[in-house]
């Protein structure tokens, strides 16, 4: 797949990374913006509830551990208000244990997703909860 098939594929697709590190904001925004996407970013679950409520990104990355409300606790309240639970919710983490993984999929989260990630993990993400979607439709 050529660049700019990726640009057009991902092109105008708004997705929300929630993560209380900087850097991993800072990546995978620019890994995204190459893409072709539209980032939105929050530092916390806080933070990122009126921004998911005004802009209604169509995917979500979510840190789990994070100050304040943390990823577990924001995804729970994306599901179960009906205008969002049916965004694609993908939890990130530096732990790839089985506990987190299911408590992630309790809460309604589509996948789970193990830091350090690769742009092809966020793209294919997407292409798996968005893309293949659409097809379908």
């Amino acid at each position: 797949m050529t660049v700019s098939e990726t640009l057009s594929e991902f092109s105008g697709l708004k997705v929300m990374v929630i993560d209380d590190s900087k850097t991993i904001r800072r990546s995978a925004e620019s890994l995204l913006q190459k893409a072709g996407c539209e980032v939105l970013t929050a530092d916390n679950g806080f933070e990122a509830l009126p921004i998911i409520s005004g802009q209604h990104p169509d995917i979500i990355f979510i840190d789990i551990m994070m100050p304040r409300l943390d990823g577990y606790q924001t995804c729970a309240l994306v599901k179960n208000n009906p205008k969002y639970r049916d965004i694609p919710v993908v939890m990130l983490s530096s732990k790839d244990g089985l506990f987190d993984r299911a408590k992630g999929r309790v809460v309604g989260a589509e996948q789970y997703l193990t830091k350090p990630f690769t742009r092809d993990d966020l793209l294919d993400a997407i292409r798996t909860h968005l893309l293949d979607k659409n097809k379908d439709a």
